[in-house]
């Protein structure tokens, strides 16, 4: 079976362009698409059926950066371990604890909070860099370490927005 990069006839890499990635998701969706079997046999119409979904999902991993950051390090033989390793940097914990102590004392302050979610976007602006240059060398078990911490950050950057709403 294709990888998803395969799919869509992307090189298997972590900086991917976007506009290319569109275009190719909506090439295989107009050759899929359930409308185009509607007089086709069941048994087509559930295959393309299938193809439309996996080309939905191939495209949902592919457009998110954590999502085909993971992704990558997957089908290069690497297990992110999302959930069985928790072991962070002392540093980055240390700023996780900070900026928790800052979202619990900004809560009525809307100044703080944006102050706060311009912070952790640079942070995450800074992992996603650090990542793409870990995978640009190849490096797959430093970026599964590297994504574990984007998932922190991805997590309070939510936590920020709710925060703010």
């Amino acid at each position: 079976m294709q990888n998803h990069f395969e799919l869509f006839q992307l090189a298997p890499q972590f900086d991917i362009d976007l506009v290319s990635l569109d275009q190719a998701f909506r090439e295989v969706q107009a050759q899929v698409h359930p409308d185009k079997f509607v007089s086709a046999s069941s048994a087509e119409q559930r295959v393309a059926m299938q193809w439309a979904t996996r080309a939905n999902e191939a495209y949902q991993t592919l457009k998110n950066p954590l999502k085909r950051a993971t992704y990558l390090c997957e089908i290069n033989g690497v297990d992110v371990q999302a959930e069985s390793n928790t072991a962070m940097p002392a540093a980055f914990l240390m700023q996780q604890m900070e900026w928790r102590e800052e979202l619990d004392e900004s809560r009525n302050d809307n100044a703080a909070l944006d102050e706060l979610e311009r912070n952790v976007a640079k942070a995450r602006k800074e992992q996603l860099e650090h990542i793409a240059q870990q995978f640009s060398q190849a490096d797959y078990h430093q970026a599964a370490k590297s994504i574990r911490q984007l998932m922190f950050l991805e997590k309070f950057s939510e936590d920020v927005a709710n925060a703010q709403d």
